[in-house]
Order: structure tokens, then C-alpha cells, then sequence
């Protein structure tokens, strides 16, 4: 039997929801909140590494570039925007179906696969850079997904994983106040025992040709009502990894 990474159970949960991925207001709501500090994150590190111009209009042209988990396309629209070769591969074929509608609608050419990251992997895929965000803590094997998504990253290029940190305040906070007294998220969205360190994730990359490049953490400002970057990474964390030359 074919080692995998997907949890049918995971993958169901998102599919019924997939109808709701572009609306704001609905139960991705979290995720179009959340969105803004990602994307300035993104596209700010990557100008820097790839030494880009950040005026420009396509600033990320010539690279190419994977949404591993991409949902219903909510980071590979934007990044096609920028100029990037977008590849958004999600295990859900009703999340794919809904994210190259939206695209197409939008008049954005990318390219969506129902597809999994050891098989992207396995077919010699690469790219300069790989969005692993909000995906790693849903998978069925974390060792095998992490190992994948290190193969699909260019020697010199970038990966960047976001999620949930493992302790008590993230327990408190990420799943207790946002599903079941916030109700942000669906109740069972997240388990705590599925949930990866960042020492977790930087043993296996690093196992795998990868270094640290950045990390932040990511908190939530309540009079704002936004997102935004913090050295608090006991909830929510962002890390920028590059692949060894």
C-alpha cells in the first residue's frame, strides 16, 4: 500500500464547506481575515530573496510557484496576480472544481490539481517557491507530507508553512475561543493532538535540505478586528524556510 498523506476525514470537512470559500462573511470567514498579513509576509520575503523589483506590476514573473492545500484559491489568486507561474494542488476535488471557477470568472490562468504532495513529489515536480499554509496540522502523516513538500522546492528557493502551535494557549485560544465560544470556525475544524511545533517542523525540513530563514507569530488584535505579525508565536506562527543551493 502507497504511503499518503490524506485524511478522508479532513479533506470531508473542507468539502462541505467548499461552496463558502469566497464568501467573506461565511465559515472561511477566519481565513479572508486572516489573509492580508499572509500575503504582505509572501510577497515581501520573496521580493527580498529573489532580489525583485517591489514597484513593478508582476513583481514575481519568471517564478513559479505551489499552494499546496490551496482550497478554494484564496492565496493563488493574488499570487497569479502578482505575476506568478501558479500550480494550486489540493487532495479535495470539489475545493479544486470551485477554485478554477472563481479563476477562470476572475480571468486568472492557474493551474488547479486534485492532487497530493508525495505525488507532485513523486512526478519530479519543482518550484521557487511552495506555500504550505494551514495545511501541515490537517494531514494524515506529517514526517511523509513535510519530506514531499521539501522535494517540491527548488535548490535556493522558498517554502513557507504557517499554523497552529501545540501548547495550552493555543488549545485555549485557536480552539476552545474560536470554534466553540467565538464560533469562527466550524466546531472540530482543528484537534489539538494534530497540531505541530515549529521545532517539529524545522527538524524534518532541516532533515531535508532545509534552513530557517524567518518565523513570526501571527496574533489577533480584537480593536483592530485584524491580523498582524508578532514575536509571539504560541498560537499561531509563520515560517520562511529556504532550500540548500
Amino acid at each position: 500500500m502507497t504511503a499518503t498523506t490524506i485524511n478522508p476525514e479532513e479533506i470531508g470537512k473542507f468539502q462541505k464547506m467548499a461552496d463558502e470559500w469566497w464568501d467573506p462573511t461565511g465559515k472561511f470567514r477566519p481565513l479572508h481575515k486572516f489573509n492580508p498579513v499572509r500575503l504582505a509576509y509572501i510577497r515581501e520575503k520573496v521580493i527580498a530573496h529573489y532580489g525583485l523589483d517591489e514597484r513593478a506590476m508582476h513583481p514575481f514573473k519568471g517564478l513559479r510557484l505551489l499552494d499546496i492545500g490551496c482550497g478554494g484559491g484564496l492565496l493563488c489568486e493574488p499570487m497569479a496576480r502578482l505575476g506568478a507561474d501558479v500550480v494550486g494542488a489540493d487532495a479535495g476535488e470539489k475545493n479544486v472544481k470551485i477554485a478554477a471557477l472563481h479563476a477562470e470568472q476572475a480571468g486568472l490562468d492557474i493551474d488547479y490539481r486534485a492532487t497530493t504532495a508525495e505525488a507532485l513529489a513523486e512526478a519530479g515536480e519543482q518550484f521557487d517557491v511552495v506555500l504550505n499554509m494551514e495545511v501541515v496540522e490537517h494531514v494524515s502523516d506529517v514526517s511523509l507530507y513535510l519530506e514531499s513538500c521539501c522535494r517540491l522546492v527548488k535548490p535556493g528557493g522558498l517554502m513557507f508553512v504557517a499554523t497552529i502551535n501545540r501548547t495550552a494557549r493555543a488549545y485555549a485560544l485557536a480552539i476552545i475561543g474560536a470554534e466553540y465560544v467565538l464560533r469562527w470556525l466550524p466546531k472540530g475544524t482543528h484537534q489539538y493532538e494534530k497540531l505541530v511545533t515549529p521545532q517539529e517542523i524545522t527538524s524534518i525540513t532541516r532533515r531535508n535540505g532545509m534552513h530557517v530563514i524567518d518565523k513570526t507569530g501571527v496574533t489577533f488584535n480584537p480593536l483592530k478586528d485584524q491580523w498582524g505579525k508578532s514575536r509571539d508565536m504560541a498560537v499561531n506562527y509563520m515560517l520562511l524556510l529556504g532550500k540548500d543551493a
